[in-house]
This record gives structure tokens, C-alpha cells and sequence, in this order.
């Protein structure tokens, strides 16, 4: 490969873009070749925001919608998803025959690309319907208790893809995250099996995504940012190296030093779950009351959880229409 043998005469510049820059071979990047690298990241909050009110212009919306609420929601979203989101969200509309976006139709839109579409034919037993109430219950109660936690967006015990039910934050975009911000995020990631435990003395399998999510934080704060007491200001992430195609992955450091990250990233998920296990005890009676409505209503918006939350009282749900025979 000689790139940089072309002559200018030519006008000819070469392009190429990845997803993987970690699995491309050095070579790929000296001078010459591929030297010239830029970054292009998700769009941020505001990114979000603007790409929704360009995709928006041609789109009948309801005077009700806010855009930055929808950007805020949305993290981690590109453009093309965005403009997903708002097609499908205009579908939703069509469907129902009515002329104008709303925000419930927007919410819908966007459960429906992070989650997939509802699956409310499917028929739930009434004790799994309740350990997945207290499981999400959990996840938001703790959330709104810890101060360096998310917001709470929504909760449902509507399945979706292959959640039985879930709890969306309102996500803030940071560049930076302190010791304080990653346990919070643990233990929130943890309530959701701890409102199981305390409530019902067992636990079941709907944790797996929470578990996964917790080791991995707890793991990065050991080994990537320097946050174990043990073993210092030092990263031991291991070495990714690309041969022949192929992708290896080895340790640089001694198994002695391996138990000692197991035994550090341990220590931060024992830690946070005995405190959200204690912090769920000590409102279990909120828990007990806020279940209830979850499991009338199905789902409950952030403003309701929090109402519930502060000892207030729901609006009376509309009367059922009667079905035709």
C-alpha cells in the first residue's frame, strides 16, 4: 500500500471510516497512509436536539411536544435513529386517525426502537407480573433516592422484546464520572434484584442485563480508572493485538493481581448491594404502595412516580370502554 504515491496533479482524496479503529493494523496508520484521523462521536444532548427539530420541520406536531425533553431521553442515538424515531412516532399517529404528533405518541416511538414493540397480547402469570413490578420499582426508588442518579423517565410492566417490564432514566450527558456518580449507577443497576430479595426473600433471573452492567463499571473502576485502594493509580486492562487477521486479547499482569481485581470488583458490588438492600428497607412500605399503582396502571410516567413518592394520590383512571361483541 502507497497512498501518498499519487501526484497532486490528480486531486485525488482518499476516505475511509470504521467503527473499530482499536482492530486496524498500525501500518493502516503511519504517515502517508490513513494519518489524518478524525473523530466523529454520538451527538450530545443539544446534537439531539437540533437533529429532531431538523427531522421535525415537515411533521404535524402537537403544540405539547418538547423536543429537548426527547433529546434528553435519548442517549447514544445517532441521526439516522432519530429520524426513525420520529417516522415511527408519525406512523403511531396514522394509525389512530389523528393529525398530530404528541409526546405520548414520540415516548411510544422511542420505547419501540430501544426496546422493541409492546407485546401486551402476551400473557403474563400474575406472580411474575409482581416480582417484575417490585423489580423496577426498585430500580426507580433508588434512583430518585441517590443523589448522583438519574432521573426517572418511566416505568412499565408492559413487556417489550425480551423485557418483562423495564425503567427508562433520564440520562445526563457527562464527560466525566466521579466515584460518586459509578456507585450510584451500580446501585441503581442492583435495586431491581434487592427490591426482590427484601419483598419476597428469594431472587429470580430478570437481574442478568442489571448484573452484567454493575461487573462491568466495577471492573473498569478497578482496572482502567484507578479507583481500588489496593492496587493504586494503575491501569491493568489487558493488551488487544490484531495478527493475521485475527483478534487476541492477553493479560500484562500476574494471576496473583487478577484475583485482586476479582476481589476488588466483588467488593464494590457486595458494598452497593447491601446499601441499596438497606435503603429499600427502610421505604418498603412506599415500595408496597407504589407497586400497587404500577401494577393497575401498567405504567407510570416520572411525574406520577414521583407524586407517588411524595405521598401524593393519582388521578382516578378513565372507565373502561365496553368492548363490542
Amino acid at each position: 500500500m502507497e497512498m501518498d504515491g499519487f501526484e497532486s496533479k490528480h486531486d485525488i482524496i482518499i476516505l475511509a471510516a470504521t467503527n473499530r479503529p482499536d482492530v486496524l493494523d498500525a501500518a493502516l496508520l503511519r504517515p502517508g497512509r490513513f494519518d489524518r484521523q478524525v473523530v466523529v462521536d454520538a451527538p450530545d444532548v443539544r446534537g439531539r436536539e437540533m437533529i429532531l427539530k431538523i427531522h421535525a420541520r415537515k411533521k404535524p406536531l402537537d403544540p405539547t411536544v418538547d423536543l429537548a425533553v426527547l433529546a434528553q431521553r435519548t442517549p447514544g442515538m445517532v441521526g439516522a435513529d432519530l429520524e426513525n424515531l420520529l417516522n415511527e412516532a408519525a406512523l403511531l399517529t396514522a394509525r389512530d386517525g389523528r393529525s398530530r404528533i404528541t409526546m405520548h405518541d414520540l415516548d411510544e416511538a422511542a420505547d419501540r426502537v430501544l426496546m422493541g414493540p409492546a407485546r401486551k397480547s402476551r400473557l403474563v402469570p400474575e406472580h411474575d407480573k409482581k416480582v417484575t413490578a417490585y423489580h423496577e420499582v426498585g430500580h426507580a426508588l433508588v434512583a430518585q433516592l441517590l443523589p448522583h442518579a438519574d432521573r426517572v423517565h418511566k416505568l412499565t410492566v408492559v413487556p417489550r422484546g425480551r423485557a418483562a417490564g423495564y425503567m427508562l432514566p433520564l440520562p445526563t450527558d457527562r464527560i466525566h464520572y466521579s466515584r460518586e456518580v459509578l456507585e450510584d449507577t451500580i446501585a441503581v443497576a442492583l435495586a431491581g434484584q434487592a427490591a426482590e430479595e427484601v419483598t419476597f426473600g428469594e431472587i429470580t433471573t430478570g437481574a442478568q442485563n442489571d448484573f452484567q452492567k454493575a461487573t462491568n463499571i466495577a471492573r473498569k473502576m478497578v482496572t482502567e480508572w484507578g479507583m481500588s485502594q489496593k492496587l493504586g493509580k494503575v491501569a491493568y486492562n489487558n493488551e488487544n493485538e490484531t495478527f493475521l487477521g485475527g483478534f487476541t486479547e492477553r493479560s500484562p499482569y500476574s494471576q496473583i493481581i487478577a484475583q485482586t481485581i476479582d476481589d476488588e470488583v466483588k467488593l464494590i458490588i457486595d458494598t452497593q448491594y447491601l446499601r441499596v438492600k438497606h435503603l429499600l428497607s427502610e421505604h418498603l412500605g412506599v415500595v408496597h404502595r407504589i407497586v400497587g399503582e404500577l401494577l393497575v396502571r401498567e405504567t407510570l410516567t416520572g411525574d406520577e412516580f414521583q407524586k407517588l413518592l411524595s405521598g401524593g394520590q393519582l388521578d382516578p383512571l378513565p372507565p373502561a370502554t365496553p368492548k363490542l361483541a
